[in-house]
């Protein structure tokens, strides 16, 4: 086997996340192919092969799996944005609930109560954020803004026809993408770094409808690939025609807020380096569980408002009685978990990395009447050391990326009697879970929650008892 070589095969299963497994009798090896389905016949090329392991780019699907269906989106297949839109959704809950079932068993020493995959309570135009990308279509081709093509760092399809947004969406994703036609002004380039339009920040709560819209681009004074003065005018008249074009347009829900944020990272992120209000305000509001939460533009939200209902709620069912008990929400974000908790709680504290998502916990707070909820802002592993209080109830709900090592050793030095871990990553979970169970904890429960139908991702909500010593 050599790189380059191009090969046939059928996917004989999936492993988390989206790793499609080949076995190839002529080679005697099993290799790894991503964006495929249980059952499909490939033609894919190897590019990887390393200590007895190989990965291959999918080319051509030869022969389709038994149990695929025709995609809704007319973008799937190109946009790398969905996965699993050719899967019967009962298939994608199967699939999902099989890979973190296998995960699971593996990290964990004897028997636990494991309770299956909770299907989202939407299935389609469930997101309220989405990041699109300025680019082209194709190297020197016309403008686009979407998604990010599947397999390539650099095209960018237009996703006007998106099914996990609402058409609030599409027709703000259409109005930008005209007017920045319409401007002349060239899209940042993620190589050369010279360029105008990076990306279009949409945010839009579910259960009151308020819209919120940040285009992010290169600021005035960065290497805009046009003559500077020109560039001013440019910029000056895209943004005059953008916003009375925003502004007149009819939504379902209600525009509060459109803003522009000035970002000359290098890296291909959204970096807030300074927000101007355009129109309304920087924030909306969203509502859970009968409490409101004010959101501003970069802080973190579920991405699937009734889907994160069901997953709290499933975290607090597993915390159980919390009644003069104090209670640590690590990775607290704008407090969500935190004030869901309050008002069974003697005390929630919160800790989150971004200020910016503590501020606005802090307001919620208020907002919600709850006088038992202390926020910190600063990285885990640093505040934990100094936080005078005792927690009875650890909530770990960390980024992908999972708990720092640093920071689980001061969780597990609180010796709290429960911790409720919420994971977007299984990955990162069952390794964190290897280590608490050997620091005396045990898994007792767990389920999958699917947040993003149609995607290889889920979450998982786990609890553990510390043994007694």
């Amino acid at each position: 086997m050599k790189k380059g070589q191009v090969y046939e095969g059928t996917i004989e299963s999936v492993e988390f996340p989206n790793k499609g497994r080949i076995y190839l009798p002529e080679e005697d090896r099993w290799v790894v192919v991503k964006n495929g389905v249980p059952g499909q016949k490939v033609r894919f090329s190897v590019n990887k092969i390393r200590k007895g392991k190989a990965e291959g780019r999918l080319l051509e699907v030869l022969e389709p799996s038994a149990s695929e269906i025709p995609s809704a989106c007319p973008h799937f297949g190109q946009c790398g944005g969905c996965t699993y839109q050719n899967l019967p959704y009962e298939e994608q809950l199967a699939m999902k609930n099989e890979q973190v079932k296998k995960m699971m068993d593996e990290a964990v020493d004897g028997e636990y109560i494991w309770e299956g995959i909770k299907p989202s309570p939407v299935r389609t135009e469930y997101r309220n954020k989405m990041e699109f990308s300025f680019g082209d279509e194709y190297k020197d081709g016309p403008l686009a803004l979407g998604m990010h093509k599947r397999g390539s760092f650099h095209d960018i399809v237009n996703v006007t026809d998106c099914q996990i947004v609402d058409e609030d969406y599409r027709k703000i994703l259409a109005c930008t993408l005209e007017c920045a036609g319409e401007s002349g002004l060239p899209y940042y380039h993620r190589m050369r770094h010279v360029g105008y339009f990076r990306h279009l920040l949409v945010r839009k709560a579910v259960k009151t409808g308020e819209i919120l819209v940040d285009l992010v681009t290169a600021s005035d004074t960065a290497e805009l690939g046009v003559d500077p003065a020109e560039a001013m005018k440019k910029i000056q008249t895209f943004k005059a025609a953008w916003l009375e074009k925003m502004t007149a347009m009819n939504f379902d829900g209600t525009l509060v807020g459109i803003l522009h944020t000035k970002n000359d990272s290098l890296a291909d992120v959204v970096k807030d380096e300074g927000t101007e209000v355009l129109f309304g305000q920087d924030y909306f509001y969203e509502e859970l569980l009968e409490l409101k939460f004010k959101i501003t533009p970069f802080s973190f939200f579920q991405t699937n408002s009734l889907g994160a209902e069901v997953l709290y709620e499933t975290a607090r069912e597993y915390i159980g009685d919390t009644n003069e008990k104090v209670v640590f929400d690590l990775y607290s974000g704008t407090g969500t978990i935190a004030q869901i908790l309050a008002p069974v709680a003697k005390k929630v504290v919160g800790v989150e990395i971004v200020e910016e998502a503590v501020e606005a916990a802090k307001e919620n707070a208020k907002l919600n009447n709850l006088n038992n909820c202390e926020f910190l802002a600063g990285d885990v592993a640093e505040i934990i050391k100094t936080v005078k209080d005792k927690p009875d109830i650890i909530i770990l709900d960390p980024p992908r990326s999972g708990v720092h090592p640093k920071a689980l050793e001061y969780v597990i030095k609180f010796n709290a009697k429960e911790i409720i871990y919420v994971s977007c990553n299984p990955k990162t979970l069952v390794e964190n879970l290897r280590d608490l169970i050997g620091a005396g904890y045990k898994v007792v429960q767990s389920t999958v929650k699917d947040m993003f139908p149609n995607t290889p991702h889920a979450e998982v909500v786990v609890k553990l008892v510390l043994k007694d010593r």
